[in-house]
């Protein structure tokens, strides 16, 4: 079974920068789709961006879609999520996920890592 820890979360300034990791353990990482979804205070959890297992398929939701870059590494475990352009909606705790069914909808996800908050300030 695969255990994600997320990290990179932070405060930034509007118009700035982060890059989210999310690391894996186990061998089977390369296996899995992934996929990060974030929770705002308030709000249900919202899919950002998905991506196949090997890494040639993404998929992002329209209101981070060109801002938002999804890519993975297999060799190191770690799926990344850069954000650029941030701005404050995009303040919520993010959590990447993982599915062995080759798909990065949240249905089909099995295993969620704890979260990493990310704060957008103005």
């Amino acid at each position: 079974q695969v255990q994600l820890v997320e990290s990179g979360g932070g405060l930034v300034q509007a118009g700035g920068s982060l890059r989210l990791s999310c690391a894996a353990s186990g061998r089977t990482f390369s296996l899995f789709a992934m996929g990060w979804f974030r929770q705002a205070p308030g709000k249900e959890r919202e899919f950002v961006a998905g991506i196949d297992r090997s890494g040639r398929s993404t998929g992002y939701a329209d209101s981070v879609k060109g801002r938002f870059t999804i890519s993975r590494d297999n060799a190191k475990n770690t799926v990344y999520l850069q954000m650029n352009s941030l701005k404050p909606e995009d303040t919520a705790v993010y959590y990447c996920a993982a599915g062995s069914c080759g798909t990065w909808s949240a249905r089909y996800l099995e295993v969620w890592g704890q979260g990493t908050l990310v704060t957008v300030s103005l």
